[in-house]
């Protein structure tokens, strides 16, 4: 048993110091100072640049963290394998209010949460752009990510920048190669074209309540609501890719709800090894999994 515990400790060590980890402040947006943890191959060489993950935690727009946990934890893992992982935190902007984010919150403020958290993730990609060298990143392949919330905004910004980006020119040289979302929904799939289309990797359960598997209203709201909001789920996103004739990765789960916003783990070697193949060697690769939640 002694040995057996020691084993695992030293397996932990090796682990934790694959990586290194290293906190830049990329804007000052107000009282908000917002951060981004950057997570590199401890033995990266001098000139040596890597693919990116740039992630985007989850929360309602409203809690979460950049190093929580599970986020964390995914950085690492794109660190051991060839990547640098970063986590980014986001103005925060319905934390505390009275309407939150559901069905009270009216129309108007939840399109401007959208658009504040778009403009945070791709102040947060040029930080990279600008700061490539330092950091060791490939500005050919940063792959945007994110979870829930996250996953909204990154969608939004990949696919509707030209909706919610006043100065466009300030984000000229941030390209994205793919995308990676955990129950996510883009507020118009329509703004999704051959020319801002990427290889795509999604993960949504068929009766999530708060964001739409296909083209619903946002949490579920009634029409005659505050908050009601249709929006274009991973469903409606696959068929366009589809149509585009893109690489996808469509992960879904009959009769699951929200949960699966949860980080999969458990498919990281597929997930990684799909954008090893659709970006680095160009396949056109098309999957779609359906699974049922166990009860």
């Amino acid at each position: 048993m002694k040995r057996l515990t020691c084993l695992f400790f030293l397996l932990l060590f090796v682990i934790v110091s694959a990586q290194k980890k290293a906190t830049y402040t990329y804007a000052v947006k107000g009282i908000d100072t917002l951060k981004l943890d950057v997570y590199t191959p401890r033995k990266i060489k001098k000139n040596q640049k890597l693919p990116v993950l740039l992630w985007m935690h989850g929360g309602g727009f409203s809690g979460g963290s950049r190093d929580y946990r599970d986020d964390a934890a995914l950085c690492k893992y794109a660190a051991k394998n060839g990547y640098i992982g970063v986590s980014i935190s986001y103005r925060l902007l319905r934390k505390d209010t009275e309407s939150g984010f559901g069905c009270n919150c009216p129309k108007e403020d939840k399109m401007e949460t959208f658009k504040q958290a778009a403009i945070d993730y791709l102040d947060a990609a040029a930080y990279l752009v600008n700061h490539s060298k330092k950091l060791h990143i490939d500005t050919d392949y940063i792959i945007a990510g994110g979870s829930s919330a996250g996953a909204e905004a990154t969608l939004n910004a990949v696919f509707m920048r030209e909706y919610f980006i006043d100065d466009l020119e300030k984000y000229q040289d941030v390209k994205f190669a793919g995308i990676f979302t955990a129950a996510g929904a883009v507020v118009n799939a329509e703004y999704i074209t051959a020319r801002n289309v990427i290889p795509a990797v999604l993960y949504h359960g068929t009766e999530d309540n708060l964001v739409p598997f296909e083209s619903e209203p946002h949490h579920q709201c009634s029409v005659d609501m505050p908050g009601y909001l249709l929006l274009d789920g991973s469903k409606i996103i696959a068929e366009k890719l589809d149509g585009l004739e893109t690489s996808y990765y469509f992960n879904i789960v009959k009769g699951a709800r929200h949960e699966i916003s949860a980080i999969p783990f458990q498919d990281l070697d597929v997930i990684f090894q799909f954008f090893e193949k659709t970006i680095i060697k160009k396949e056109i690769i098309q999957t779609k999994i359906i699974k049922t939640k166990i009860p």
